[in-house]
């Protein structure tokens, strides 16, 4: 019985750990997936966005409108991540390389904390850059 009360009350704080996990990672993952709708929801009310070479400082839902477009255009298979920045406490940076059917693309996000949650300020996507 203690075992089935032990299971009970660590059941509950896996959810809790598993939706608190590395924004960094929640923010990539959505991107891998093309899930634009629910990305936006981490938007701030103004993101600084970029796509391929033309950008501004959007209100959240043009710059949800935009990403959605780019994605209809460029459905994504995989991401390898290249760089994260996650030594300050209010502020993370990501650099990944999204494979797409149509390209190749390098996306840099910043996230900056607004009270306790991350709400995505800064996005870019550009093609992939060689040496």
């Amino acid at each position: 019985m203690k075992l089935l009360y032990l299971f009970l009350l660590i059941l509950p704080l896996s959810f809790v750990f598993t939706i608190a996990g590395d924004p960094i990672d929640k923010t990539a993952g959505l991107i891998k997936s093309g899930n634009i709708h629910e990305l936006s929801q981490t938007f701030s009310p103004n993101v600084e966005l970029t796509v391929m070479g033309e950008g501004d400082v959007y209100p959240k839902t043009q710059a949800e409108q935009i990403l959605t477009d780019f994605f209809k255009r460029n459905q994504p298979r995989s991401y390898r991540m290249l760089h994260r920045i996650t030594s300050n406490a209010n502020y993370r940076f990501a650099v990944l390389i999204l494979t797409t059917y149509n390209g190749v693309y390098r996306i840099s996000f910043s996230l900056k904390k607004n009270k306790e949650e991350f709400e995505l300020n800064e996005l870019r996507i550009e093609g992939e850059k060689t040496n």
